[in-house]
């Protein structure tokens, strides 16, 4: 699926291709404390740059993987992802702190999900993380179930939600 999503704008938030300069924004965005903790489901150590780096050569390699660097206003907000896991699609994203509460994760997802027109695409996300679940919600994912998942981050087994987005849901849809 991997250049599947080309630059796409939707207002303000734009979509492109990841690349090698983009790592270090996102490192940064992704060793900030609060935002591991609501986010649950996180690398072992967000301080080990060299794990971080080495997981990103490995995304940034693999073709089965749709990557995208979320841009707001010319800067870098942040990543969504689409990749394989457990046999079913599953999608994430990542919104730096600072851009948390403008909307932008909901218009990046929207417009991440008319390039990645397979269904259904499952999501995962911590029972008490509330703004990324009307994210999803936003988007047209719909519960499916429940479990609980170990949480680097948090130290703990925590609760989550599962998620599954079966329509052909994207950008078009009223946010």
């Amino acid at each position: 699926m991997a250049g599947r999503a080309s630059n796409s704008s939707t207002g303000a938030v734009l979509l492109r291709d990841v690349t090698e300069a983009d790592l270090p924004i996102f490192f940064e965005q992704q060793r900030n404390r609060e935002a591991n903790r609501m986010a649950a489901f996180t690398a072992r150590d967000p301080e080990d740059r060299a794990a971080f780096m080495a997981h990103w050569t490995k995304v940034l390699a693999d073709e089965s993987i749709t990557k995208q660097t979320i841009v707001f206003e010319e800067r870098v907000a942040g990543n969504i992802v689409c990749f394989m896991q457990d046999g079913h699609l599953e999608v994430g994203y990542w919104i730096g702190k600072e851009y948390w509460g403008k909307g932008i994760a909901t218009k990046a997802l929207l417009a991440f999900l008319n390039h990645v027109p397979v269904r259904p695409l499952y999501a995962y996300v911590a029972k008490d993380n509330a703004g990324s679940l009307r994210v999803l919600q936003k988007c047209g994912f719909t519960m499916s179930g429940e479990g609980k998942e170990y949480s680097n981050a948090r130290g703990a087994e925590v609760e989550a939600w599962v998620l599954i987005l079966r329509a052909n849901v994207g950008y078009d849809r009223a946010t």
